[in-house]
């Protein structure tokens, strides 16, 4: 008879690979898959596909309060139940305890399992931005779960830039929102600047063939690698792992023989998605309590040009925690590591009143 920790550990390789390895790490109960296909799904393009396949990940049990965890561009919901975020929150006496909480995790349309141009519309599949990917969020909770209020939003990098556009589009539909990796204003600077290189590098490449290639294009791996060395990371540790050219070197070159197998429709479509956000002219309509969190050496979201300063003071009961820079933190990618913040947010959630449903 198996025991009960070894059929949750094949469950979890049923599931996915990596899940298996972040169970034993960590001690909450396994992820569950569920899809939910919204009908005749309007784009703000106007664009409407007759089905659009939304697909999550759940955690706990559906009695407990809503938790909704949204993922970063290129990722999915998977990439979110690793040891060192979900193994950091989900756990028993952990922040998100799953006992008492029903996390549930999206792939936003365009990624993961959910709908996207590598389906087989390629190229044709509706020009997909934010809006659309935070209403498909919202069809999901509303229609597929039966949802119609959440304690908490908390995203990170683009799943925080998702936050902030819910808090504004709906605004009475959480008690808290935990935007993390982001800014709640118009995409531009160096941030739009180097998504739009991703795009197009891959563009101008001869084998794009303006999306209906027969092998990925060659610039994909190197734009992918480039943006991510240049945007994340963070400045102290890198010097830290790359003191020497020879160990700079070492390290790109291990990073371009990584194995890489986005399609890329599906990638410049994830990047292009944020053109237009900017959540800003409305965010007097937040109605939640809001922590912001942010890391002192995120590439992409410097805090010296005081943006973030700027607009919290626009929103009732909002803060920001701005996280030191170290070798030990990741620029863009310190929000991933929940230990630099998972105290802070128990201690908010602690606080937050419950606003009624």
């Amino acid at each position: 008879m198996l025991t009960t920790r070894l059929a949750r550990l094949i469950a979890a390789c049923l599931l996915l690979p990596f899940l298996a390895a972040a169970s034993i790490a960590a001690d909450y109960p396994e992820p569950k898959r569920g899809t939910y296909v919204a009908r005749d799904f309007r784009f703000h393009t106007g664009a409407v596909l007759p089905e659009v396949k939304l697909s999550y990940l759940t955690i706990g049990n559906p009695t407990g309060e809503p938790v909704l965890v949204l993922h970063g561009t290129a990722g999915s919901a998977a990439s979110m139940v690793n040891p060192g975020f979900a193994g950091e929150l989900f756990g028993p006496g952990q922040p998100l305890d799953a006992t008492k909480y029903f996390i549930i995790i999206p792939d936003a349309i365009g990624a993961g399992q959910s709908s996207k141009p590598s389906d087989g519309m390629r190229a044709a599949f509706p020009r997909y931005n934010y809006d659309d990917m935070v209403a498909g969020h919202h069809r999901l909770l509303t229609e597929g779960l039966g949802i119609r209020r959440v304690r908490l939003i908390i995203g990170n990098s683009m799943g925080g830039m998702h936050a902030w556009v819910w808090g504004v589009t709906h605004p009475d539909f959480m008690d808290a929102l935990v935007p993390m990796a982001s800014q709640p204003t118009e995409m531009s600077s160096r941030n739009w600047m180097m998504r739009r290189l991703i795009i197009d590098s891959v563009r101008n490449d001869p084998d794009w063939n303006n999306g209906n290639y027969t092998t990925q294009p060659k610039a994909l791996r190197v734009a992918n690698v480039f943006y991510g060395i240049a945007t994340n990371g963070g400045t102290l540790a890198y010097q830290e792992m790359a003191p020497t050219r020879e160990a700079a070197d070492k390290l790109l070159d291990g990073r371009l023989a990584a194995p890489f197998t986005a399609d890329a429709n599906d990638f410049m479509y994830q990047w292009d998605s944020s053109r237009d956000y900017n959540p800003a002219p409305r965010l007097d309509r937040i109605r939640a309590r809001v922590l912001a969190i942010n890391s002192a050496d995120d590439e992409r979201n410097p805090p010296e040009t005081g943006i973030m300063e700027r607009e919290l003071k626009r929103i009732p009961n909002a803060r920001l925690l701005l996280i030191p820079a170290s070798a030990q933190t990741r620029g863009h990618g310190t929000t991933g590591m929940a230990r630099f913040w998972k105290t802070e947010l128990g201690e908010f959630l602690a606080s937050v009143p419950r606003r009624g449903s």
